[in-house]
């Protein structure tokens, strides 16, 4: 069975959804303040009092949101200390932290595509060796580009279960 997406479905809705790594995941990332901050990690912006003032976020909100990052073992907290300051922190991404790149960037090109201005897009990604733009692209293990309406099928994975009732 296929629906309109392209997806096909085989008896999906069969399947639990707790166990859904996409649900997992945004239980992690999925509000708009945690995506700004690992935004902003992602960009070099690592410095508490620096996230605060480009986000525009309130403190106990940015305070939430880096330790959830840091529980997750999405972000890593350092210690760092200027000249007669006491400590502070500043954090980075981890490697799974840096994972979660091609989710941004696939977020930011939908939003170049869709909801930008008539300027054009605020920003644009490009390959820090080379200058290149960079796109996110779907492939399959074998190095097939799905190209811009992939046919993807769900099936069961390992952690999967049917779901009771």
């Amino acid at each position: 069975m296929s629906n309109s997406t392209g997806w096909a479905v085989p008896e999906y809705s069969a399947f639990d959804s707790e166990t859904c790594s996409i649900a997992r995941t945004l239980a992690l990332v999925g509000d708009r303040w945690t995506l700004l901050v690992l935004r902003d990690l992602a960009n070099g912006v690592t410095r508490f009092d620096d996230l605060t003032t480009h986000l525009g976020i309130a403190r106990n909100v940015l305070s939430k949101r880096l330790a959830a990052l840091v529980d997750a073992e999405l972000a890593v907290r350092t210690g760092y200390r200027t000249e007669g300051s006491r400590e502070r922190y500043e954090y980075r991404l981890s490697r799974a932290g840096r994972e979660l790149m091609p989710i941004l960037l696939a977020f930011m090109g939908w939003g170049d595509r869709h909801l930008a201005g008539p300027q054009g897009p605020p920003a644009l990604p490009v390959h820090a060796d080379c200058g290149a733009p960079v796109r996110v692209a779907v492939t399959c293990e074998a190095g097939h580009d799905l190209g811009e309406r992939p046919r993807v099928r769900v099936q069961p994975g390992p952690g999967s279960r049917r779901r009771e009732g």
